[in-house]
């Protein structure tokens, strides 16, 4: 298949780069509903002030290699890496039970990260899952024109993983219903960018093990 220009698509081994293709040339697109993840290391920038540019630098690459492997194995899609963060995108097309796949997600990067380890993270990481209708497809002009996420449930979604502290995930209210969380898991109100009224989360978090 890579004789004709075909491969697996950057963003999930699971799609085509084709259809990426083909959406980037005719600019096309559509409303769907699925769940958003955002995921970064806290305090990044305190911790590249105690390393060399090369040892930050390898630090990145780590959590690049281990956030894109945790999000393709639970079928989502990785949207774009930030510095610092990841965005992906959950949706109908690449397996049921959207809102579901986004929280494991959040939760086993968290495991991948170390913060179920004894000794602790080797990066300090929060996410943030939100679920709703969103736009996907191609945004932009020319030789500017990428594939990406937008509406209402990527800027929620980005504005918990900025409130989200290291070891914890932020799910709203509608994801963690569609996702089955438990109900008796932590809750909280928090003052969102753009918000009206404040916002209701459930924060999930990984123990370490017991000790003997």
């Amino acid at each position: 298949m890579k004789a004709v220009g075909k491969a697996q698509s950057a963003g999930s081994p699971r799609l085509c780069n084709q259809c990426e293709k083909v959406m980037l040339e005719h600019h096309g697109g559509a409303e769907v509903p699925g769940s958003m993840l955002f995921a970064d290391i806290r305090g990044s920038t305190a911790l590249a002030e105690g390393m060399t540019p090369g040892e930050f630098h390898d630090l990145l690459d780590r959590f690049s290699s281990v956030a894109s492997a945790t999000v393709f194995a639970h079928n989502g899609f990785v949207d774009k890496f930030v510095g610092d963060e990841v965005v992906a995108v959950f949706a109908p097309v690449l397996g049921g039970d959207h809102a579901k796949r986004a929280v494991d997600t959040g939760i086993d990067l968290l495991r991948a990260t170390g913060h179920a380890d004894p000794g602790g993270p080797w990066a300090p990481v929060g996410a943030g899952v939100h679920t709703g209708r969103a736009w996907f497809g191609a945004v932009g002009d020319g030789a500017h024109t990428e594939l990406t996420v937008v509406g209402d449930v990527v800027n929620v979604a980005a504005r918990l993983a900025a409130q989200a502290g290291a070891g914890e995930v932020l799910v709203s209210t509608q994801a963690a219903a569609a996702a089955g969380v438990d109900d008796a898991s932590p809750r909280r109100f928090l003052e969102l960018k753009g918000k009206q009224d404040p916002f209701e989360v459930v924060t999930l978090k990984v123990d370490p093990p017991a000790g003997p």
